[in-house]
């Protein structure tokens, strides 16, 4: 009977008042303090990175509480400076929330190298697109005396022989020894001159 009397007395529905306020209390404060930690409905804008350098955007990010990640670099792009960045995600301008992530990518310090290929024995017109194809860019032709007309005999970088399967980089520019369609020993003929140098026509 005590303990009935007990819950139906006043002091414990004022006990249960009081608690029920506690508890009102501390929700409330549990997620006030939820609301601050995670930044609800507050935003910072991505800022743009490209053509920056890491250093600058490192302070960037961090003058705005989001974190740089670097990734991979991409191919070489000329139109940005050497190790600048080339692109971003998210991209800039976003809304996002503090800490996060930023991803950028940076340019490299140079074209990739790609090897050479087996050219020789090929006509020019085989050999200069498959070269084109991977990168590389056609440069002058040398004749010489060989009764294969515009056969590749060799090739050349800066004026120095060159062997299939050397790396260069991408962009360089090869030179062609081609022959001219005369037997060596043999008097040229109307179209070819003996080692003589021209610029590529396509070129």
């Amino acid at each position: 009977m005590s303990f009935f009397k007990f819950i139906t007395s006043k002091t414990f529905f004022i006990q249960l008042a009081l608690a029920v306020v506690a508890i009102v209390i501390l929700v409330f404060l549990v997620l006030m303090w939820l609301d601050t930690s995670t930044n609800k409905g507050e935003f910072v804008m991505v800022p743009d990175l490209k053509g920056k350098s890491i250093n600058t955007s490192k302070i960037e990010l961090e003058n705005k509480d989001l974190v740089m990640v670097i990734q991979d670099s991409a191919n070489f792009n000329p139109d940005y400076p050497r190790f600048s960045v080339i692109e971003q995600d998210p991209v800039a301008n976003a809304k996002v929330k503090e800490n996060r992530k930023i991803y950028i990518t940076l340019n490299p310090s140079g074209y990739r190298k790609i090897e050479v290929p087996d050219l020789i024995q090929r006509t020019y017109r085989q050999a200069k697109p498959s070269i084109e194809a991977i990168g590389f860019k056609a440069g002058k032709k040398r004749y010489i005396d060989n009764i294969g007309k515009d056969v590749v005999l060799g090739l050349e970088y800066k004026g120095k022989p060159l062997e299939a399967g050397t790396k260069l980089p991408k962009t360089a520019v090869i030179d062609f020894v081609l022959g001219n369609g005369n037997r060596p020993g043999s008097a040229p003929n109307n179209e070819s001159t003996n080692d003589v140098e021209e610029q590529s026509s396509e070129e």
